[in-house]
């Protein structure tokens, strides 16, 4: 079987947006058989799900207590408790970005990710959930090149 990028593909299973360029861009089919489809619906699911539901635990510590993964110096700029409350508020609206929006949301979603990387790589004993993040991180990014072939992107009207 041939394998076929998504702009290779006839124009009746393609749709045509504007993109922000003035030019046009063609964002492929959702097609359930197509594995690069399936791949993409996953790590949206996942990249929705995730940052909601840990984002809403910053409020309740009932998975983690997760004040505990803050470097030190963090707790110099603000309470513990109260930094996870900033810090569960972005990761829900990460998510509602992720889900309404893939192609932007999961560059968010990315940052976040780079962010907590930082932070618990200044702080010695978890390298090792670090390097985990790092591998989300990565994922967020896929998620983002995915979206970039199945979502249309945001065009400004003049």
């Amino acid at each position: 079987m041939a394998v076929t990028r998504p702009e290779e593909r006839s124009s009746t299973h393609n749709r045509i947006a504007a993109s922000t360029n003035g030019g046009s861009a063609t964002v492929a089919h959702a097609d359930w058989a197509d594995p690069r489809y399936q791949a993409f619906t996953l790590l949206r699911v996942a990249f929705t799900v995730a940052p909601i539901a840990f984002g809403l635990d910053k409020f309740f510590n009932a998975m983690v207590d997760w004040p505990i993964y803050l470097a030190p110096w963090i707790d110099d700029i603000a309470p513990a408790q109260q930094f996870m409350y900033a810090v569960g508020a972005i990761e829900i609206v990460a998510g509602i970005a992720v889900a309404l929006k893939p192609r932007y949301g999961a560059y968010v979603v990315a940052a976040w990710l780079g962010g907590i990387v930082l932070s618990l790589l200044t702080y010695s004993g978890y390298y090792d959930i670090a390097l985990r993040d790092f591998g989300l991180l990565l994922g967020a990014l896929a998620l983002a090149r995915l979206a970039s072939v199945y979502d249309l992107p945001l065009h400004l009207r003049h």
